[in-house]
Order: C-alpha cells, then sequence, then structure tokens
C-alpha cells in the first residue's frame, strides 16, 4: 500500500488533523467545496475530501487511500469493511453488506479510493445521489493536483540535472584554470556545495604503486588542526580508518558512526571528531581508487541521502579527471617553463658568446693594425697618433696619453699627449705620481677620484693634477720581456664616462701589442743607426778578410790534409785510402784489363807491446811500422793507417799474381826486423791479407771486406803469413755464419750436454773427481767437440750463455753421483772472470743445482791472469771463503806463471798436456826436468797437481815416479755422459 506524504502519493492524514465538525451539514458541505477549490498540493485535495466526507450525516469517519491492488485493511474501519480493490465495481462505488461501510473509487484507472463508515445503514443509491456530485469534482480537482505535482516534481528534478551539469562545468572550468592548486581545491569545495551540504570536506589523492597518500584539501569546522596539506604518507599509518578503507575496497560509505562501523568489513579505527552524518566516495578510474572525496555534517537534521551519495560519486570521478589534468597542465607548464628558462640562459650564452667573439674580433682587429704600426713608414708623431686612434675604437680614449722611462731609467717622458686641449706635456723625474705608482707595481690601476685620494693619504702618490682632475683613471704599464718601459692611460672628468674592468682587460691586451711596437721601433732604429755604422766598418773589415782569407786557405788545406792523413804516423787514413780505392776501381770499370790488390795489413801482438811498455812505446812502435812500410812500395801506390795497429796498402796496377806476392814478401820481412823501442829489442811481426780488384768490384768497402777476410784466415793459420782472397775464404765465411746461426738454435733447443772426464789417484787408481767438458749435439753433424765451434761461439759473443748453461747442467747431473767426496772442475774463461759478480752468480747457481762449493773447482789458464791479475786474485780468494777452489789449468805455457803461483789461491795445478806427451823413458829430455821442477814447486806450495793428457802407461808410470799424484787422459778414461758414469760407480749393477 502506497501512501501519498509531501509531493508524493502517501497515507493521509487522521479526522483530528481536519479540525472540528461544521455545524450544519449544507454549511460543511459548502465549506469542504471552498477549502477542495483552494487545495494546491494533492494532500490538501485529500485532507478537503475526507473533511467533506466526516461533514455527511451519519459518517462517522472517512479516510482516502491507495489501492495497491491487494485486499486493504483501513485504520478506524471495522475488519468486516475490509473489500478488495478489484471488487470495485465500474461505476466506482461500492457498499458492504452491513450497508454501513462504502468505498468510492474517485479516479479512472487510479486507484485512489475513499473509504467511509456510516452510523446508519446506507443504500446504494441514496448514498450515490448524495455524494456523486461532489466527488466527482473532488476527482477532477485531485487528477489536476497530481498532474500539477508531477510536473513540479520533473522540474525539480530537471533542476537538478541541471545543477549536476552546471557543477561538472564548473568543475572542467577550474582544471582549465590558471588558478593554483588551493584555489582550484577552494572552488570545487564551492562547486560541491551547490549539489549538497558541502561545508565540511575533504580531498584525498592516493598512489597504488608507492602506497602513499597525501591531503589535497581539508575543511573541517570542528578540526582546525587536520593533517599537513600535501605531505604524502604511508596509507597503512591510517589503516582501518575510513579513509583506508574507501581508498582500500574501492566503495562508498555514508551514515553515522554506527551505520559505518557495520558497512565496514573490518574494525573502525575513528580519527578526528564524530560527525553527525558521513558521505565519503573512492575517485575511480579503470576501477581502481586513485582519491577520495568526502563531505560531513555536524548539523542534527543534516543527513545525506542515496541521491547524494550517487551524484557525489558521479563527481568524484569527474574531479579526479580534473585534478589529473591540472596536475599535467601544471607538469607541463612546469617543464614549459623550465624549458623556457633553459633556453633563456642558452639565448643569454649565446648572446654573450656572440659580444664576447664580436669584442675579441674588435681586439684582434686593433691589435693586427698595432702591430703593423711597428713596421710601418711613418715618423713618431703619426705612429703615436694612430696608436690613439686604436684604442680609442676600444674604449673612451679621449684624454690619453703615452709615458715611456728613460733609457737611464730616472726620468719620465711624454711622448705623446692628448687632454682637452692640451696635447704635449714636458719631461719630468720619476716621482710619487699616480703613473710612476703603476710603474713601480707593474700592474694595471683602476681608480676613482676617491681613490686617488685614499691613494694620497697613505703616502703612495702626491697629487699632481695638469688640467682637470680626473674622475676615473686607467693606467696599464708597458712591458716588454718582462721589463717595464712605460705605460698607457686613459682619463675621464665626465661623470657620464666611467671605466671598467672589461675597459682594463682591453687597454691590457692593448698594452701589449702597444710595448712591442714600441720595442721594434726603438728596436729598428737602433738596427738602422747600427746598419750606417756596419757599413762604415764593412770597407775595413773587407781588406781584414782578404787577408784572412789567404790565410784561412792555407789552414783548409792543412785541416784536409790532417782530415785524411793519420796524426800519429803521418799516412793516409781509411777515409782517404776508401776515396783513393773508389777512383782506382772506376778506373777499372773503363779499363776491365787493368788490376789493383789491397794488402790489409795487422801487426801481431801489439796490444802486448802496448800493455807491457806503455802507450808511448806502443806510438814509437807504430811509427816505426808506418816507415818500413812505406819503403816497400813504390809510387804511386798509397801505404795507409787503418786504426790502431792496421795498415793498408794500395798497389793500383800490377801484375797478377806476380806483382803482389813479393811485395807481400818484402812487407814481412820489413816488419820481422828486430826494433828497439824503449830500450827493449823486439821483433814484430804481421799477418797480411790480400784482394785482388777488378771488375767485380764496385765500392772500396767490398775490397776492404774480403782483404779483411784474407787476413782473418792469415792470423788463424798462425800469423806472420799472408794469404790471397778467394771463393773458398768466402764461403768459409759464410759456413761462419751458418755456425753462427746454428749455435743460437742450439742454445734455444738446448743441444748442449756435459761430458764428464775422470780425475785418477794413481796410488790406488781411484776415481777421485771429474772435469767438465763442452759436447754439442748438432742434429745434422753427430757429436761435435768445442774445437769445431768454440771459436766462433767466442767470436759471437755466445759462450758465455753456453758456458752457464753447461755449467748449471753439468752441476746439477754431478750432484746426482752416489760418491759425495768427489770434485768436479770447470774451465772458467776470462770472458766471466771480468764480471766482478761472477762468485755470486756461480754461488747462486750451485744452490739451485744443490752441489756443495766444496765440491766445486774452476779452472783458470795462464792467459786470464795477465789483463788484471789483481782482480783475479781478489775474485778467487771471495770463491776460496765461499768453499770453492781454484785450479791453474795449462801450466808452464805462459808468459809469467811463476810470478803469480805464490799469490793466488789455489787448490789444484794441471800440468799441460804438451810437457806430459814429450816424457821420454829412456832419456831424460827438458819435458822430464821441467815436469819434476813443477812437482817440486807444488808440494812446496801445498797444492795438488793433475797430469794431463796421459794416453800411455809409460807417461802415467814416469809420473807417478816422480810423485806426481794425480792424472787424467784417454789412458784413464774418455769423457763421458753422466749416464755412463752413474752405471760405473761402485754398487752399480
Amino acid at each position: 500500500m502506497v501512501l501519498y506524504a509531501s509531493s508524493e502519493r502517501h497515507r493521509m492524514s487522521s479526522p483530528s488533523d481536519i479540525g472540528p465538525a461544521i455545524a450544519g451539514p449544507e454549511q460543511a458541505r459548502r465549506d469542504g467545496v471552498r477549502r477542495l477549490i483552494e487545495a494546491g498540493t494533492p494532500l490538501d485535495v485529500c485532507s478537503a475530501i475526507e473533511a467533506w466526507a466526516e461533514a455527511l450525516p451519519d459518517c462517522d469517519a472517512a479516510r482516502l487511500q491507495w489501492d495497491s491492488g491487494d485486499e486493504m485493511a483501513v485504520e478506524g474501519m471495522p475488519a468486516d469493511a475490509v473489500l478488495s480493490g478489484r471488487a470495485l465495481t465500474v461505476d466506482g462505488l461500492h457498499l458492504d453488506a452491513s450497508g454501513r461501510c462504502a468505498a468510492w473509487r474517485l479516479l479512472p484507472g487510479e486507484r485512489a479510493v475513499l473509504w467511509l463508515r456510516f452510523a446508519m445503514v446506507q443504500s446504494h443509491a441514496s448514498l450515490r445521489e448524495r455524494m456523486e456530485g461532489y466527488l466527482a469534482l473532488a476527482g477532477r480537482v485531485l487528477s489536476r493536483a497530481l498532474e500539477l505535482a508531477d510536473l513540479r516534481n520533473s522540474h525539480q528534478q530537471l533542476e537538478r540535472s541541471e545543477n549536476l551539469q552546471r557543477a561538472l562545468f564548473a568543475i572542467s572550468d577550474l582544471a582549465s584554470s590558471d588558478q593554483d592548486m588551493p584555489e582550484l581545491l577552494r572552488g570545487i569545495q564551492d562547486v560541491v556545495a551547490t549539489l549538497m551540504y558541502a561545508e565540511n570536506l575533504v580531498l584525498v589523492r592516493y598512489e597504488p604503486e608507492r602506497g602513499t597518500m597525501r591531503f589535497l584539501y581539508y575543511v573541517d569546522v570542528q578540526d582546525q588542526q587536520g593533517p599537513e596539506i600535501g605531505k604524502d604518507e604511508l596509507l597503512e599509518r591510517r589503516a582501518r580508518s575510513l579513509t583506508w578503507y574507501l581508498l582500500t575496497a574501492g566503495k562508498p560509505l555514508m551514515g553515522n558512526m554506527r551505520q559505518l562501523r557495520e558497512q565496514v568489513p573490518g574494525p573502525l579505527v575513528p580519527m578526528g571528531p564524530d560527525a553527525v552524518d558521513w558521505l565519503g566516495v573512492p575517485m575511480l578510474r579503470d576501477g581502481q581508487a586513485y582519491g577520495a572525496l568526502v563531505v560531513q555534517s555536524y548539523r542534527e537534521g543534516i543527513v545525506y541521502t542515496d541521491e547524494d551519495r550517487v551524484v557525489l560519486e558521479f563527481v568524484a570521478n569527474h574531479i579526479l579527471a580534473a585534478l589529473e589534468r591540472k596536475q599535467s597542465k601544471d607538469e607541463l607548464e612546469q617543464r614549459v617553463r623550465q624549458r623556457t628558462r633553459e633556453l633563456a640562459e642558452a639565448n643569454r650564452g649565446l648572446q654573450q658568446e656572440v659580444m664576447e667573439r664580436q669584442r675579441a674580433e674588435r681586439l684582434q682587429a686593433a691589435l693586427f693594425r698595432l702591430a703593423q704600426l711597428a713596421t710601418a713608414d711613418i715618423d713618431e708623431r703619426e705612429f703615436y697618433q694612430q696608436v690613439h686612434g686604436v684604442v680609442g675604437e676600444l674604449l673612451n680614449a679621449q684624454n690619453f696619453f703615452i709615458a715611456l722611462l728613460s733609457s737611464d731609467g730616472l726620468r719620465l717622458d711624454f711622448p705623446y699627449y692628448k687632454e682637452g686641449e692640451l696635447s704635449s706635456m714636458p719631461s719630468r723625474p720619476l716621482g710619487r705620481g699616480v703613473s710612476e705608482y703603476v710603474l713601480r707595481r707593474a700592474q694595471p690601476l683602476l681608480v676613482t677620484a676617491a681613490d686617488l685620494e685614499a691613494l694620497s693619504r697613505e703616502g703612495e702618490v702626491v697629487p699632481n693634477h695638469v688640467g682637470r682632475p680626473a674622475l676615473c683613471w686607467l693606467g696599464v704599464p708597458l712591458q716588454f720581456d718582462g721589463q717595464v718601459i712605460g705605460l698607457v692611460v686613459v682619463q675621464s672628468s665626465a661623470l657620464d664616462v666611467v671605466y671598467g674592468l672589461a675597459d682594463q682587460e682591453l687597454l691590457s691586451f692593448a698594452a701589449l701589442q702597444i710595448a712591442n711596437s714600441i720595442y721594434r721601433r726603438r728596436t729598428t732604429a737602433s738596427l738602422y743607426q747600427a746598419n750606417v755604422q756596419l757599413e762604415q766598418r764593412v770597407e775595413e773589415r773587407t781588406r781584414e778578410l782578404s787577408q784572412q782569407i789567404r790565410q784561412r786557405e792555407q789552414a783548409q788545406l792543412q785541416l784536409k790534409h790532417q782530415v785524411m792523413h793519420d796524426p800519429l804516423t803521418g799516412l793516409p787514413n781509411r777515409g782517404s785510402l776508401r776515396d783513393r780505392l773508389d777512383r782506382v776501381l772506376a778506373l777499372l770499370q773503363r779499363e776491365p784489363e787493368r788490376r789493383c790488390a789491397l794488402l790489409y795489413i795487422d801487426v801481431d801482438r801489439f796490444k802486448v807491446v802496448n800493455d807491457s811498455l806503455g802507450h808511448l812505446a806502443g806510438d814509437a812502435f807504430l811509427q816505426e811500422i808506418a816507415r818500413r812500410l812505406q819503403r816497400c812500395v813504390r809510387d804511386p801506390d798509397l801505404v795507409a793507417r787503418l786504426s790502431g795497429d792496421e795498415f793498408a796498402i794500395l798497389l793500383e796496377d800490377i801484375e797478377v799474381p806476380s806483382g803482389v806476392v813479393p811485395v807481400a814478401q818484402r812487407v814481412l820481412e820489413a816488419i820481422g826486423q828486430v826494433l828497439m823501442v824503449a830500450g827493449k829489442e823486439l821483433q814484430p811481426s804481421a799477418s797480411i791479407g790480400i784482394a785482388i780488384g777488378d771488375t767485380r768490384y764496385h765500392s772500396a768497402d767490398e775490397v776492404l771486406r774480403d782483404a779483411d777476410i784474407a787476413l782473418y784466415r792469415a792470423k788463424a793459420l798462425g800469423r806472420r803469413r799472408f794469404e790471397l782472397f778467394d771463393e773458398t775464404l768466402a764461403k768459409n765465411m759464410v759456413d761462419v755464419l751458418t755456425l753462427e746461426g746454428e749455435l743460437r738454435h742450439a742454445l734455444q733447443r738446448a743441444e748442449f750436454e756435459p761430458h764428464f772426464q775422470p780425475v785418477q789417484r794413481f796410488a790406488d787408481d781411484k776415481v777421485v773427481g771429474y772435469e767438465l767438458l763442452l759436447r754439442w749435439n748438432h742434429p745434422s753433424r753427430g757429436l761435435l767437440v768445442p774445437d769445431d765451434f768454440l771459436k766462433i761461439a767466442h767470436d759471437s759473443g755466445q759462450i758465455e750463455a753456453i758456458d752457464w748453461l753447461i755449467f748449471q747442467i753439468g752441476c746439477a747431473e754431478f750432484s746426482r753421483l752416489p760418491d759425495q767426496t768427489l770434485f768436479l772442475t770447470i774451465n772458467v774463461s776470462a770472458l766471466h772472470l771480468g764480471h766482478d759478480d761472477f762468485d755470486l752468480t756461480l754461488l747462486q747457481l750451485l744452490k739451485r743445482t744443490g752441489l756443495a762449493a766444496s765440491r766445486l773447482i774452476v779452472e783458470v789458464t795462464e792467459g786470464t791472469l795477465l789483463e788484471d791479475p789483481e782482480r783475479v786474485r781478489d775474485l778467487l780468494e771471495r770463491l776460496r771463503q765461499a768453499g770453492v777452489g781454484a785450479a791453474l789449468d795449462d801450466f808452464g805455457t805462459g808468459y809469467s806463471s811463476l810470478s803469480y803461483l805464490h799469490s793466488l789461491p789455489l787448490r789444484l795445478l794441471k800440468i799441460d798436456r804438451a810437457f806430459v806427451q814429450a816424457l821420454d823413458c829412456a832419456h831424460k829430455s827438458n819435458s822430464n826436468t821441467v815436469v819434476e821442477a813443477i812437482l817440486a814447486l807444488a808440494r812446496a806450495l801445498d797444492i795438488h797437481v793433475i797430469a794431463e793428457g796421459i794416453e800411455l802407461e809409460e807417461q802415467k808410470a814416469i809420473l807417478s815416479n816422480m810423485g806426481c799424484e794425480l792424472g787424467q787422459g784417454y789412458l784413464l778414461g774418455r769423457p763421458a755422459p753422466i749416464g755412463h758414469w752413474m752405471a760405473c760407480a761402485p754398487g752399480q749393477e
């Protein structure tokens, strides 16, 4: 059952609401008609109808209701008066069985029913007659009132739609406006207030990705403090609050605190004062909450409806879009402003750069013009005037002067001065003026009149004004090579002309070029004077030079002779020989039948003479050799000294070989004659290599090369002889180079191996030690002994590397022998002894190989003692202190063995094999005597003796009978690898 209330259909009022009954039926009916006509709303019409019906005679009660189509029970009516709406007759009147209750349908098609209860039984006809006219009028009035109410309700709905549309437009306008965010949010509150009560409004933004929220707007009449606006905070800090539920659940909440607690799925943590009514909606986008909008009421009677909730939800989504647009717009504007600032800054930078470049171009042009003035053909006055003009293009130079220090530095000259009408300034002694202050400090000075007064009070300057006092004064020193030569000044007496740091910088640049130009013009003037003086001296000097030229020509001839000749012997030198030989070879190319010969001469053992008798004696020796060589040749043959003890003879035209052999023999005979030098009788000798020149040779160096090869062969065959170069010698030299390369490869591939030759004790034929010997396992030639390659290894500089390799391997293998009492001797050349750290290197090697130092003995030859006996003695002594013994090898074959024997720390003495092989059993030879003497000497010095080269039993017997203890040789054991001797060692199978 639907009741009509207010402007809607609702239940009518009770009779007590109508007032007292009208006196008299007729008057009541008239009043009812009047009241019906005056009624304006459906409720008023219903009340008028009820009042009219109750005024009927015998009517106890009247009620107007809307029939829902079901059975209706009417308040105040008896239970048997309940009628079905469907039972109403077509004519609209129905009377129950008692005749006392009636129902009248007022509107066709409408279910508005007037219920009547009478005190007396009524008939259908009489009842219709009494009521039909009035109720027909009442039906029409009620129908018009309902239509009017519907129109009024539609109008209200339209107004609400228009208000909502205006609100949305207002929100959109706010988002597009230039208002800042606080003004925008206040505008949003005003817009919401047009739709519902919004005196208290809260706006929250939420960022789901970060889990943070911030209050954008908070207005609450009860909570003036409120949260901090615009500050991000974690949503979890407000967990279980109404805002938290709104943002996490994304659903609206509405009601008082009791109703709100029932709507949330969990406990509710209140924040802020309790409101009478509270309405909050999430701001959604794509189903996700990105904020919340809340309105609340603290006033009794002001509550929010579902219609308010729907409207606020709709508005909230538009507010979110507006806020996002505003935020995007603000961000875009911020980026635009930032970019605008950046572009403006860049533009300012470009403008500054353009200005700087223009300034630099002006400065460069000015400096270029100043530089041109340095060489311009103008007088001094014009020069300074143009300088003034150039400076005036850079800055205000109406008042300008240049002051220069005098040559003695005591006065200040003014070659140019311009101040107003004043165009000159006399020279003055140096004083305490501002110009002198700049000269003393050698730095630019920019001052005002006040600054000048301050300097004057400090005693730095004494004012000396010429003309009007300067309001601004700028002076820059003129410097060249760090020396101050003057200054350039601009000054102003006008208030509108003030100089700054930029002007100071410009004038400083200009001052550098001005100083340079002034210095160059001074230099040019000085040079001009010098040229005048020079021209005067040229004639005098020309006469002197003519005399000097003649003297120099003579000196050059003498110098040429010195350059092409040896200063010691006066013979042509190598350069002269090469020049002469090149000319001869060129002649041979033109005359192929001709021949020439070059004799390359090396004086044997000249180093011994030079070291023994001294350099002066050596020079005298060479001079005599040169004289003897000159006597051996005829004109145009040439004798030259190539270097040290090397000479050469060039025979320009000879018959080969008949012509060259006699000359070579004469040379050998001439050099071999006895020579007295420094009181000593010497018998020199020489080795000669001869190369025959023909058309095969194209340069002097080729001939010298082949002659040197032949000389090398002559020295190898025993000296005191000559050798002719042929292709065999050239091939041998190629073989030597090949062998040198193979030696390098052998070192890299470890093709060298140690062999050990035993040293035997004669008393019991026991092996007491071994000598370490070198062998080369050549990949194609088999096992090579040192005689096959040692000299080439020595000449190529590889001998030391080979020795250290053999020392390393030999000591390591020797330490593997089971008998640890055996000693090992190694041969050490003079090259090793020439290194001061040889002993340290050898001891480190012993440490690496594990061989005890006491088991090692180094063998040195007598020849190694001649070069530096003291150093060798010290080195052997250091080795002895470390436990390493020393042995003197090939004793008896050297020059001065006995002079060193007593002073060296020797453990062994080895008799040379030449004496051993000459021993004679039947007849006592000289060798027997020498060996007996050596043994006696060794016993006297407590040195053990080893006889080398024992190949016969007779030799062993003789040595044993003489008292020799030890020996080695092929008879006692040939050299063999360590594996052989380990197999022969006692206890080895």
